[in-house]
């Protein structure tokens, strides 16, 4: 199913992002894992496609075997950082050929390798170009981008990020997903803006639940994100009890999605990070919301 006829139905609803497996020696493991959310049957999955695409191959197998064996949307994420050409026009058949209808055209992560490298003849430099390049395909594709509520780290201000943001949407995007944030107001104004820039199509909030005092490090250094000081004294208050910061950090996500929902969101997406009982927990505590 396209993602954008689900997303206009206007349902309130949850998705799953999940990621591949690096290597084959644990491929069983993570596709256990990712299987374990398909049975949630949330309103789709979402499977990532690594640093440097080094995993672009899993994410095909991963996508497919979950939308085949458990009739789950999957939105198939392409990133085309270093890529030529043909190896692009290649992976966009490939996902063609398994079914797949959604991609998330995305720039991708630079691994460090990358970070000091020449990229001015690269054949994509930035996601607007993967996007006109799928949609000169012709291919029937629902094509996905990213957003972020906080700005994109590379961009100067907001505005700049706005403007290039809108630039992708006219490319060809019919819905965007957020990067994480952990402070609803932040998402709201930054949807104020982008509508005022003229950019009306779906937008589904991104929300990661915290459940270990280890991931917060890493969460504000892959996307910047701002730490509310409700959120900092949940982390200091039970940060050394695993048990009991893992049920805070659900209950905190939790909370995040049902003001996001009361508030007029629709679709939620939750970067899941392949554990199937947090997913399943977070579902849980929306059951009576979400049916």
């Amino acid at each position: 199913m396209r993602l954008d006829k689900m997303l206009a139905e206007n349902k309130l609803s949850i998705s799953f992002e999940v990621f591949p497996p690096k290597t084959d020696t644990v491929f069983e493991s993570v596709k256990h894992a990712t299987e374990e959310i398909a049975k949630l049957s949330p309103s789709f999955v979402s499977v990532t496609y690594g640093a440097g695409g080094g995993t672009s191959k899993y994410t095909l197998d991963i996508a497919k075997n979950i939308k085949e064996t458990y009739g789950v949307p999957t939105l198939a994420h392409l990133t085309c950082v270093s890529s030529s050409r043909e190896t692009v026009k290649e992976r966009i058949q490939q996902i063609k050929e398994a079914g797949i209808q959604n991609i998330m055209a995305l720039r991708g992560d630079l691994t460090p390798e990358m970070e000091n490298k020449d990229r001015s003849k690269w054949a994509y430099r930035h996601a607007i170009d993967l996007i006109r390049e799928i949609k000169e395909s012709k291919e029937d594709f629902c094509i996905g981008g990213a957003c972020y509520p906080e700005i994109h780290p590379e961009s100067k201000n907001q505005d700049e990020d706005i403007k290039y943001l809108k630039e992708k949407v006219d490319a060809g995007c019919s819905f965007l997903t957020t990067q994480m944030f952990f402070d609803n107001n932040l998402l709201y104004n930054f949807l104020y803006k982008i509508r005022q820039a003229g950019i009306t199509i779906p937008v589904i909030p991104g929300v990661m639940p915290i459940t270990n005092a280890n991931q917060v490090e890493r969460a504000i250094k892959l996307s910047g994100s701002f730490m509310p000081q409700r959120f900092k004294s949940l982390v200091d208050k039970f940060g050394h009890n695993p048990e009991a910061m893992k049920q805070a950090g659900i209950a905190y996500a939790t909370d995040q999605i049902i003001d996001l929902f009361a508030n007029g969101i629709t679709n939620v997406h939750i970067y899941s990070m392949n554990k199937p009982d947090i997913a399943q927990k977070i579902q849980s505590n929306l059951s009576h919301i979400i049916k």
